[in-house]
């Protein structure tokens, strides 16, 4: 999106993370924004911010790292703020797959959404010497741990992301 901070680009007269904040508020006890960059605006929609510890731009794994960091509970929903659509259901479903799993991944047809995720908190020490040996590939990252890929055939537009402002008018 040119640089731009995608939760923040209005959809439907709302901003996309105010989309994702509504869907994911009713399956959570605790919501936590990772952010790097307009951290004061996030924090006008009354939930904790913390961005990244992990330098270096680690992508998606750095905010999960710090959201594990951050979270009172045993475990950690992630879900990205550019994929406003996602399941009413994401976190009951994925979470009575986890089982002795250590992480439960949102799966449509062939394709696992690894960004969409729910993740056991004692995997952090893991997760840090993964990052810090240099590993970014979340999926690499997942091949390493007990997982299970969780079938969402019934929602496959809910995973949608929104990459481009062209997506974004679409919408």
């Amino acid at each position: 999106m040119g640089g731009v901070d995608k939760g923040l680009q209005p959809l439907r007269g709302k901003p996309m993370v105010e989309h994702v904040l509504a869907r994911l508020s009713p399956q959570v006890d605790e919501i936590i924004i990772n952010a790097n960059q307009n951290a004061a605006t996030y924090a006008k929609f009354g939930r904790r911010i913390v961005g990244d510890d992990i330098g270096g731009f680690a992508g998606p794994l750095a905010g999960l790292h710090a959201g594990l960091k951050a979270a009172a509970n045993p475990l950690v929903v992630t879900v990205p703020c550019d994929s406003p659509f996602l399941p009413a259901d994401l976190v009951s479903r994925l979470h009575a797959e986890l089982r002795d799993n250590q992480i439960a991944v949102a799966k449509t047809g062939q394709q696992a959404h690894p960004v969409f995720a729910l993740v056991k908190k004692d995997l952090l020490e893991n997760l840090e010497a993964f990052l810090t040996g240099g590993g970014r590939k979340i999926d690499a990252w997942y091949s390493s741990l007990r997982y299970v890929e969780v079938p969402f055939d019934d929602e496959a537009d809910a995973f949608r992301n929104i990459n481009t402002l062209e997506e974004l008018k679409r919408e």
